[in-house]
């Protein structure tokens, strides 16, 4: 049973049969509205958000499944904030900051990313602070560099 594979981006609950779905699942015959209307119910939880998602196609059956990951840590952090931008610079090179999160609300984060590299919650919490730091977000006041060293001596508990 041939499969064919295609990864696309879509805004949460808002996917078309426009490109890059339509172009990309056309010359496998498959019904694209179906598929459009499948990820769209299985994506509606993440509106506004870019959320990658994965169609393997039946080439022989033309069935199809469809897999959806989880946005990007920038994304969650966007939505956490309910901003549109994170971290900007000014004209003088100074750096705007995007906002302030609680340390509970990381922990969440790094919960509902299973893909986040890391066999431990420490691992993965650690690694969404380090999004933080690029993205101009402090925690709980703080740099979140300075969080990240404060994990490490035991000062927060995940």
């Amino acid at each position: 049973m041939p499969k064919e594979t295609v990864d696309v981006m879509v805004e949460g609950g808002k996917a078309t049969a426009a490109p890059p779905i339509g172009p990309a699942l056309s010359p496998l015959k498959v019904n694209v509205a179906k598929v459009v209307e499948d990820i769209n119910s299985k994506t509606k939880a993440f509106a506004g958000m870019q959320v990658p998602v994965k169609i393997v196609v039946d080439t022989v059956t033309k069935e199809f499944i469809i897999n959806v990951g989880t946005p990007p840590v920038s994304s969650l952090l966007k939505k956490e904030l309910k901003k549109e931008r994170l971290a900007t610079v000014n004209e003088d090179k100074t750096r705007n900051i995007a906002g302030d999160l609680p340390f509970d609300t990381i922990v969440k984060i790094a919960q509902s990313k299973d893909s986040i590299v890391g066999n431990t919650a420490k691992a993965k919490v650690k690694q969404v602070l380090g999004t933080c730091v690029s993205c101009g977000v402090t925690v709980d006041g703080k740099d979140p560099k300075s969080v990240i060293q404060e994990l490490e001596e035991g000062k927060y508990e995940i």
